[in-house]
């Protein structure tokens, strides 16, 4: 009898931990861990004003460890070492053990995060809150320490891997030279700052081939010379800006995006911080995947797809850049054709061909219409902390094309530069995807 007894006791224990760790299953694969983990970083990112290829750097490095560590939760996805450029392992998990893989991933995203940022007291605020909301589950001790674990295993090989693409070298190249040509671009009003990553194209890409791999149209040749090609496209931004719409306004300012604007009053100037256009699509794809309820191992494929995409995109764009050098709408319209007229935006310090924005807009809008879609509708509430309202869209490409022709209207580029870019970014985003995969190959059954 005692022992029936003791074996009933057994059983009801037995069981009232299996119901428990089902509860902390559950809680714990809420994609919304994810989310905000990106978004803390995204909210140090504008934060500590880096620019947007460096942005790009960020996204790239910690969405990897992202997946990698989140992937074991569907056995369909495999992993992208041998893929990218240098990334020749990563660690796996120990076979029979349990592990919180998501809280794993959470882990991984933020230390990667922590490293390439600079504000990390702040990062780690975040870091605290949302390790505790996991502790809160319930999730057996072993459990938990296994998984912060191999995270951070995770988060220190991406670290490595990070370490070795030419980044830190870049740091000491030197600055871009102000060249006299009349052709070639100058530093712009209100802060006449220096040209941002002039080197850019040095940093080892994660999947195209090289950063000049992709080569876009040439820039018109320059010309001062009324009814020339280039001053009829240096007339069209001038007559556009100075006929807005409120629609086209409103386009504008809502890709904007420039991480940095510099505010003059009088002798005093104070610089209004904004999402990079790198942050931009990173949101996109945070909205894509809430609008789809992917789950949280699609989540991290979703961003481990866009954020490569816009990082090689950024360093091919800007290896066109400093190949050209060509000289901005605002400049080129103040000398030649109306010396007092202001676009729109701020022009952003770095050369004109072709537009940034256009180019990772055109890759990053590629790789999501691949996994959610050609006709993907979405409402895009990025800019809503920044003061604007959302924006709807019924593709992920037409939200591109939006984004490309916003530079027109903004004053800050050439068209032929959006154009030029947006092509050119969908060229790199299709390359992309052609050559890596995060699923299984499906092999064709022969039939018999």
């Amino acid at each position: 009898m005692v022992q029936r007894g003791i074996l009933v006791l057994i059983v009801l224990l037995f069981s009232c931990t299996q119901v428990d760790d089902g509860k902390w299953k559950e809680k714990a694969a809420n994609a919304k861990f994810l989310h905000r983990s990106i978004k803390a970083i995204t909210d140090r990112i504008v934060h500590d004003i880096f620019s947007p290829p460096v942005a790009s750097r960020i996204y790239a490095y910690t969405a990897v460890a992202a997946y990698e560590s989140a992937r074991y939760l569907n056995p369909e996805l495999i992993s992208m070492t041998n893929q990218l450029h240098g990334l020749t392992y990563m660690p796996t998990p120990e076979e029979g053990k349990t592990y919180c893989y998501e809280l794993a991933s959470v882990e991984a995203t933020l230390k990667v995060g922590r490293a390439l940022i600079f504000s990390e007291s702040d990062l780690d605020v975040f870091y605290n809150k949302v390790t505790e909301e996991f502790r809160q589950m319930g999730i057996p001790k072993d459990v938990y320490n296994r998984s912060i674990a191999f995270g951070d295993t995770i988060a220190q090989t991406v670290l490595a891997w990070s370490g070795k693409d030419n980044y830190k070298q870049s740091r000491s190249f030197p600055k871009y030279t102000i060249l006299n040509d009349p052709d070639t671009w100058k530093p712009t009003p209100p802060a006449y700052m220096d040209a941002v990553e002039p080197h850019w194209n040095k940093i080892r890409t994660m999947v195209i081939d090289s950063a000049s791999q992709f080569k876009p149209d040439p820039p018109v040749p320059f010309s001062i010379e009324k009814g020339s090609e280039f001053y009829k496209q240096a007339e069209e931004v001038y007559t556009i800006g100075k006929s807005l719409t409120k629609e086209q306004e409103e386009i504008a300012r809502f890709w904007d995006c420039n991480p940095f604007i510099m505010n003059v009053n009088g002798h005093v100037m104070f610089a209004n911080k904004k999402i990079s256009p790198g942050g931009h699509w990173i949101n996109i794809t945070r909205v894509a995947c809430q609008t789809r309820k992917a789950d949280f191992a699609t989540s991290a494929e979703a961003y481990v797809h866009s954020s490569i995409a816009l990082f090689d995109a950024f360093i091919s764009c800007w290896d066109e850049k400093y190949r050209s050098k060509l000289i901005r709408p605002e400049t080129y319209i103040n000398q030649y054709i109306d010396e007092d007229w202001l676009p729109l935006l701020q022009t952003p310090p770095f050369p004109e061909h072709t537009s940034g924005h256009s180019t990772i807009s055109g890759s990053a809008s590629t790789a999501l219409t691949h996994l959610f879609g050609d006709n993907f509708a979405f409402t895009d509430s990025t800019e809503m902390e920044y003061g604007m309202p959302s924006r709807s869209f019924n593709s992920f490409l037409e939200a591109s094309r939006e984004a490309a022709t916003s530079r027109l209207y903004g004053g800050i580029h050439y068209k032929l530069a959006n154009e030029v870019g947006y092509t050119f970014g969908k060229q790199i985003g299709e390359f992309i995807e052609n050559k890596i995969s995060t699923r299984k190959k499906v092999v064709a059954s022969s039939g018999n």
